[in-house]
């Protein structure tokens, strides 16, 4: 198995807590970008800061930000997507500023299903309509 989707599997089911407190987990995938944890709750959208911690804790490049949208720049187009490459969608409509982020799980004629961060409030494998897509990236490890 890729060892992205290593890492990202074993925070899987990593969930937003109702109510004032954070989940933990979530607050270190923003600790982990060098933001003050203090400063983001779970309100704020966290599924390029679950992308960044994973591709860190795993040695490979990283946006270090927080729009989904900053994975566009990152790595290299993947032409043949694999299992574990970053897949960057749009959200609203293709010309917005907001999107999402995850790691390629597996394709279907229509999906693509996507493990990541911030998909209905936890870390699970959800599918997205593949209209969807900006494009795929292939991460390269960091030396």
């Amino acid at each position: 198995m890729n060892e992205l989707l290593s890492i990202a599997l074993s925070q899987y089911g990593v969930k937003e807590v109702k109510g004032a407190k954070d989940h933990p987990q979530i607050v270190q995938y923003f600790a982990s970008l060098g933001h003050e944890p203090s400063k983001f709750k779970e309100e704020t959208a966290w599924c390029s800061a679950f992308v960044n911690w994973v591709a860190k804790k795993a040695g490979y490049e990283k946006s270090n930000e927080l729009t989904a949208r900053s994975w566009l720049h990152v790595g290299k187009p993947a032409i043949t997507p694999k299992q574990g490459d970053v897949v960057v969608l749009w959200r609203d409509s293709p010309e917005s500023w907001k999107g999402h982020v995850g790691f390629l799980v597996k394709e279907s004629k229509r999906y693509v299903y996507l493990l990541g961060g911030n998909q209905s409030n936890s870390v699970n494998i959800k599918a997205y309509p593949k209209k969807r897509i900006l494009d795929f990236r292939k991460l390269q490890r960091v030396y």
